[in-house]
């Protein structure tokens, strides 16, 4: 199917420790392969995943509708309807949204569908890793897991069984 109207979709809701979104999957009800979409929603005082940045897959976020700040590379924007930001497959590309205004905000998040990737997490120190299904995508993924950064080990450890 290649056209989808976003009121037939349902919304998914993520509710985590400080993120709450809702999110209907546009590109993957089309049967996308190369590029996603997704429309989401931020109530009024939530925020969007957190922190991060990927090292395979560039992004780019349209506002529809609302204002609210976006984390951006170390810094604070103001978004509004309108505004249209990249995000780079790189550390200049780290982000996180924050609906800091009184209404919901309502915007488009596309990304290119590579994998492998590995996201990034600043904040927390982490890593993830997406082996056979990028980020949001569809699919089995043979590897997947979210790590800490400390506990990297030298490329040689264990091999000599110890």
């Amino acid at each position: 199917m290649g056209k989808v109207n976003e009121s037939d979709l349902a919304w998914t809701t993520l509710d985590g420790a400080e993120t709450g979104l809702r999110r209907k999957k546009l590109a993957a009800a089309t049967d996308g392969d190369d590029l996603g979409c997704s429309l989401y929603e931020l109530p009024a005082g939530d925020k969007s995943w957190p922190y991060h940045y990927h090292t395979g897959n560039e992004e780019a976020l349209f506002v529809l509708d609302g204002e609210g700040t976006l984390r951006l590379d170390g810094e604070e924007l103001g978004l509004e309807s309108g505004d249209y930001v990249a995000l780079p497959a790189d550390e200049r590309g780290a982000h996180r949204v924050v609906n800091d205004s009184a209404g919901p905000l309502r915007y488009l998040a596309v990304s290119t569908m590579a994998e492998p990737d590995v996201t990034v997490y600043p904040d927390s120190e982490k890593v993830g890793v997406f082996v056979g299904a990028p980020p949001g995508g569809e699919g089995e993924r043979p590897h997947h897991g979210y790590y800490r950064q400390r506990d990297a080990v030298d490329y040689w450890a264990g091999e000599d069984g110890g």
